[in-house]
């Protein structure tokens, strides 16, 4: 083990310009509502959107002001996702690494570290549409996931926080498979309650 070695967190300067770094689960689920919103969800809302139009005055029309909200929303959401998808560069934790790429913790990595208090916690680094700090994956461009990058077992990364420097040792750094919670359909959709066909699971 390496003593004495403090790693500062790198800049972030281009952590959010161009490439969308993401995993290939994690583009699947970007994928998955996608599809969802284009081919099942955006048909039922703009179904009622034209039963509530003749229904009357639109002005005063609850039903359709309603529909029309949704409608700009959905839009705006598939715009979102489909630059996300366009612009996504897909790394797999699994993939062979040799050399520092195998040793150093990179986008993908699960990295187990100890605090001052000797407590230790294990992390998957992901992309900004993965986080899930239920399963412990953090973004690679979070404060923690600055500290952490490039390091190796036995480093000392010196994590910023608005209260001050907490230092953090990392016992270890791996690639393995990391599971994103897949796509789930919105409960209270209409496309659920218009019963529309859901789209074949590809197997």
């Amino acid at each position: 083990m390496r003593k004495g070695f403090t790693r500062k967190p790198q800049p972030d300067a281009a952590a959010t310009r161009g490439k969308n770094y993401i995993t290939p689960s994690g583009l699947e689920r970007l994928k998955d509502e996608h599809r969802f919103l284009l081919a099942r969800e955006r048909p039922a809302v703009v179904e009622v959107v034209a039963w509530a139009a003749g229904n009357g005055d639109r002005s005063e029309n609850a039903d359709y002001q309603y529909g029309k909200r949704q409608l700009r929303q959905i839009d705006g959401r598939i715009r979102f996702l489909t630059k996300r998808i366009e612009a996504a560069e897909v790394v797999d934790p699994e993939a062979p690494r040799a050399g520092q790429a195998a040793t150093r913790a990179f986008f993908g990595a699960t990295v187990r570290y100890a605090n001052a208090a000797g407590v230790s916690r294990v992390v998957s680094i992901v992309g900004t549409d993965e986080i899930d700090l239920n399963r412990n994956h953090i973004s690679w461009v979070s404060p923690l996931g600055r500290a952490l990058m490039k390091s190796a077992a036995g480093d000392r990364v010196a994590l910023q926080l608005p209260g001050g420097t907490e230092y953090l040792t990392v016992l270890e750094v791996c690639y393995q498979r990391i599971s994103v919670e897949p796509f789930r359909e919105p409960a209270g959709s209409e496309a659920s309650a218009k019963g529309l066909p859901r789209r074949r699971e590809s197997t």
